[in-house]
């Protein structure tokens, strides 16, 4: 069986969790602490990064993004359309949820691993103002929930957790319409709702 090594509380990692859950591929999930810099995980990415596939053949695939298109591959397409213009559509919504991801961790790291008085504020007040241009623009269109969906509504989904985790009472204002949305997503497909970050 292929391992995913993850932590509970990355989207990126919730994201290819919760897309292999939805295009039936099973997972052995192998906690990693990346502080640690376990072998395992620097034998599977150079960088030291999660999420990591090892596939049975011992093959590491990675980043969150390129795991999202080997399970589609390896599923015959069950995360994104075949059709070039509703993949590309799928595709840029993964993106936009992974760049708010992006931001996210930005500003968490600043304060994790910054003393108090080296956290650069100004840093952290634009790495916000591009989560909220981007909060913004999908709550005036979120995206659709049809029957068969897409990697990157699951990879809003997933950013959406994240935000819940380590942001709660901040990013809801202004932005309802997604917070009814993810709770229609998780009513839709409940049994991707455990692989949320945590």
């Amino acid at each position: 069986m292929p391992k995913i090594l993850y932590a509970p509380a990355s989207p990126y990692s919730a994201k290819v969790r919760m897309a292999a859950a939805y295009a039936g591929i099973a997972l052995e999930g192998v906690l990693t602490d990346t502080n640690a810099e376990p072998a395992e995980l620097i034998a599977a990415n150079p960088l030291g990064k999660i999420p990591a596939l090892v596939t049975d053949d011992g093959e590491a695939v990675f980043d969150s993004r390129a795991i999202t298109q080997y399970l589609n591959r390896v599923s015959g397409n069950a995360l994104f359309p075949r059709n070039p213009a509703k993949r590309l559509e799928a595709e840029r919504l993964e993106a936009l949820a992974d760049g708010l991801c992006d931001c996210l961790l930005a500003h968490v790291y600043e304060r994790r691993f910054r003393p108090e008085e080296k956290v650069h504020a100004p840093w952290l007040d634009k790495q916000w103002s591009k989560v909220v241009r981007a909060l913004d623009v999908l709550n005036a269109n979120p995206p659709k929930l049809p029957k068969k969906i897409t990697a990157g509504q699951i990879a809003l989904r997933a950013t959406l957790g994240y935000m819940d985790l380590r942001f709660a009472g901040k990013w809801e204002r202004g932005h309802a319409r997604l917070k009814r949305w993810a709770a229609r997503f998780d009513e839709k497909f409940p049994e991707l709702k455990p692989y949320l970050p945590s």
